[in-house]
């Protein structure tokens, strides 16, 4: 070592060191000593200058490696759990925002965004299955997402981008927060992250069961809160709406009066503000299950089971009775004497109500004695139309030409 130490060498990243050896007449770089002639033997170590890699090879390899990486076209595929507006409403945003600026930092190729707001514990996620069509075709050979749970909570969704993978229509995948390689481990370690994303999900619908459960037997409905209650968040209890409460108890003494329909309650609902989420009026059949939900005299039906609620009354247990009195005595069979021959083949063009048909009787004394007529008009369950009745005969003649329009040309016949 000390004679290695006293040779007269500059550091650089191009020496290495060989055993003993027979000396060769070779040029050493950077102040090295000149090899003896060719025949002896070496006794000490000696030092030889390694060539540094030509500039145009590196260009080279690095051209090929960015073509190659150009070559794979990623889709980014956003997602989030609920298709409700009001929850998760930044995650989507979010989750754009940061692929966007992964993929400016690894240099990918994106050819498209797609989101979606599904649960991904189920099957048939329509945005998803397009992601997988397009692979199929090759528009696309890669996929970037915020992490392996955003592509699959279930077996069959996960099985397929594995499936992909192993049959190369899936080149890669691209997680910000996740490792993936395209080899046998990373594929392991794929499927173990779709495991545990299905292991979440299942575990998280058993202990959500298990709160309602709890929740139930405190006498509190684990659900959102029917219309004159809203849900407190901080106690996580129900309490009673101070303005709609008024609104539903209104709603029920019109109604217990005998003189107004549900279709009636329905538009005083709409006149204070109870309404769907886009403004239009409730449906009849929510407004029947408001009249006979038992929670307002402190009965919770839950999953085909009965509890006593804890919750505070605004209705009295009498006005609650005598409404279901007046909804039994309004539900009778219906009549199937009549066998209406355009009946469920068109609707009101002027509201989109459901037509509907009825017999009027008439007596000729002196000529033909009692005859039948029947008349459609239409139901006007969603608001005031102004459409009269019309006769069968009228209506059939309208349906001939609207058939007629459609039908094919009787030339057509003779080829």
């Amino acid at each position: 070592m000390g004679a290695l130490a006293a040779l007269p060498l500059k550091i650089s990243p191009y020496f290495f060191v060989k055993s003993p050896q027979k000396w060769r007449i070779r040029r050493v770089r950077n102040g090295a000593r000149r090899p003896r002639p060719r025949g002896e033997l070496c006794k000490a170590l000696f030092i030889y200058a390694k060539k540094p890699p030509h500039k145009k090879e590196e260009r080279k390899t690095q051209k090929f490696k960015t073509e190659n990486k150009n070559m794979i076209k990623y889709i980014a595929y956003c997602r989030k759990s609920t298709d409700e507006k009001e929850k998760q409403v930044l995650s989507i945003e979010s989750q754009i925002e940061e692929l966007k600026e992964f993929a400016a930092k690894e240099k990918l190729q994106i050819v498209c965004f797609l989101t979606e707001s599904r649960t991904a514990k189920n099957l048939g996620r329509p945005v998803f299955e397009e992601v997988i069509q397009k692979i199929e075709k090759g528009e696309a050979n890669a996929i970037l997402s915020w992490h392996p749970d955003r592509l699959a909570r279930n077996s069959v969704d996960g099985g397929k981008i594995v499936y992909l993978l192993d049959t190369g229509k899936l080149i890669d995948l691209k997680f910000p927060t996740f490792w993936f390689d395209n080899t046998p481990q990373g594929k392991f370690m794929l499927s173990i992250a779709f495991g545990q994303s299905k292991y979440y999900v299942d575990n998280l619908s058993e202990n959500v069961k298990r709160g309602n459960r709890q929740k139930l037997r405190k006498g509190i409905l684990p659900n959102k809160a029917p219309y004159g209650y809203l849900n407190e968040p901080r106690l996580r209890t129900i309490e009673i709406d101070p303005i709609k409460s008024k609104i539903v108890k209104r709603a029920f003494e019109l109604f217990a009066k005998g003189e107004s329909s549900i279709a009636d309650i329905s538009r005083f609902f709409q006149k204070f503000g109870i309404t769907r989420y886009n403004g239009e009026m409730l449906h009849l059949d929510t407004v029947k299950r408001i009249l006979s939900n038992k929670f307002y005299i402190g009965i919770i039906n839950f999953s085909g089971e009965t509890y006593e609620g804890t919750h505070k009354l605004f209705l009295p247990p009498e006005l609650f009775s005598k409404v279901q009195e007046i909804i039994k005595a309004r539900e009778h069979p219906k009549n199937n004497k009549h066998n209406f021959t355009f009946l469920g083949l068109a609707r009101c063009v002027e509201c989109g109500c459901a037509i509907t048909a009825e017999v009027k009787h008439k007596y000729y004394p002196s000529t033909r004695g009692n005859v039948d007529y029947i008349y459609y008009r239409c139901t006007k369950k969603k608001t005031d139309c102004s459409q009269n009745y019309l006769r069968e005969e009228l209506l059939e003649q309208q349906l001939r030409a609207i058939v007629a329009k459609s039908s094919l040309p009787a030339s057509w016949a003779k080829l």
